[in-house]
């Protein structure tokens, strides 16, 4: 295949022109997959005749792999201009592609950044374009004389980690309007330039989403819409509160040499004051009647978890902290969903987070600490 080899700073990639039912025949559909607590998660099922939703349900799902899951609106919008497109490209924009594999190239006499380069053995990932590939497969199935005519302009990057692609992916997409937050929280371990306390929380907040015992074990939503399953938080609202409170301690946090036994220890504060918690709270804890485990009280009782870890730890702390948190049995019926929002009134969540914790710490005779001590909000 003939390519533009380019290079920039340390890096060297290619540049080059495929041919349509080459790029096919080469690039690997895949998307992140969610366990959710089971086996696997099944997409949404497709009415009969919708080959496009059909071709999105057999795409590969794996926990390592970057791509959100395909559009079914997107792909089809996608086919749709290039089936329309006259006067203008059809495929405007790059696709980039990822190898693991070392590619071999050869120039071509008499210049040194043109020439001849060998294909993978293997499948490209996708790091930008799968859905105009995926488009461009049902294009080429509806109006193959017209497919023949496109080469796909590419950009290759081979043999680097899998962690490459995946920081490729974060910087290209790590806008509101490309990827959501929740998305990007899962990804902050591979990337190179996340700040070390956004790593530090994402990796506590994985914690609490995989390890067995944790009290909020799937029930964290990293899916936004597309959970089908009862959750309590979104991962993103989660991660911000771990954030803060990390960011609070980060002076302190940032000279220990094993941040990931650190995380282990947040997360080992965090599951057993929601352990004392449960205990706290009764029947109200995990019913739907009551606002408990809601988003909005969790992301309070996380404060009140900051605040109480800057105690003197006790021996056995689900014990000593559920009795200390005991008096919020008796608010449990402030609690209910009925009145909630007029007995803790507030322009928004932000400050009914706020007024929340000042209630439950007060309850329990808590210290509140930094700005929220003072009545600040933040």
């Amino acid at each position: 295949m003939l390519a533009t080899q380019i290079r920039q700073k340390d890096s060297v990639f290619y540049f080059c022109a495929y041919p349509v039912d080459d790029i096919l025949a080469k690039a690997r559909f895949i998307s992140r997959f969610y366990a959710e607590g089971m086996p696997s998660l099944p997409g949404e099922e497709a009415e009969a005749g919708d080959e496009v939703a059909k071709f999105i349900e057999k795409i590969e799902s794996t926990d390592a792999a970057f791509q959100r899951q395909l559009s079914r609106a997107k792909v089809t919008q996608i086919q749709n201009f290039y089936e329309t497109a006259v006067s203008q490209p059809p495929i405007p924009g790059t696709v980039l592609l990822f190898t693991d594999e070392k590619l071999r190239f050869d120039p071509v006499k008499p210049f040194t950044n043109v020439g001849d380069l060998q294909e993978p053995r293997g499948k490209y990932l996708i790091i930008d374009g799968q859905h105009r590939l995926a488009a461009l497969h049902f294009f080429r199935r509806h109006r193959p004389d017209d497919a023949r005519t496109i080469h796909v302009p590419c950009v290759i990057f081979d043999g680097k980690s899998e962690d490459f692609a995946t920081e490729m992916f974060v910087i290209i997409n790590s806008t509101p309007t490309r990827i959501n937050k929740s998305h990007l929280v899962d990804l902050y371990e591979k990337v190179s330039w996340a700040a070390p306390d956004k790593k530090f929380a994402a990796r506590v907040v994985d914690h609490l989403y995989r390890e067995g015992d944790s009290p909020l074990r799937y029930k964290i939503n990293r899916l936004g819409g597309r959970s089908k399953q009862e959750k309590w938080i979104l991962q993103a609202e989660l991660f911000n509160e771990i954030h803060r409170w990390a960011s609070s301690e980060w002076k302190k946090l940032s000279k220990k040499s094993n941040l990931p036994r650190e995380a282990e220890r947040f997360y080992e504060v965090v599951r057993d004051f929601l352990r004392a918690a449960e205990k706290a709270w009764g029947d109200a804890w995990a019913n739907d009647s009551y606002q408990v485990t809601r988003p909005v009280t969790l992301k309070a009782m996380l404060r009140v978890c900051a605040d109480l870890s800057a105690e003197e730890p006790p021996d056995d702390r689900v014990k000593t902290w559920a009795r200390r948190l005991s008096p919020w049995a008796d608010l449990a019926k402030s609690f209910r969903n009925e009145g909630f929002y007029e007995r803790f009134p507030a322009k928004g969540q932000i400050e009914r987070v706020a007024r929340i914790h000042r209630e439950l710490a007060r309850a329990a005779n808590i210290q509140r600490r930094g700005k929220d001590a003072e009545g600040e909000e933040q």
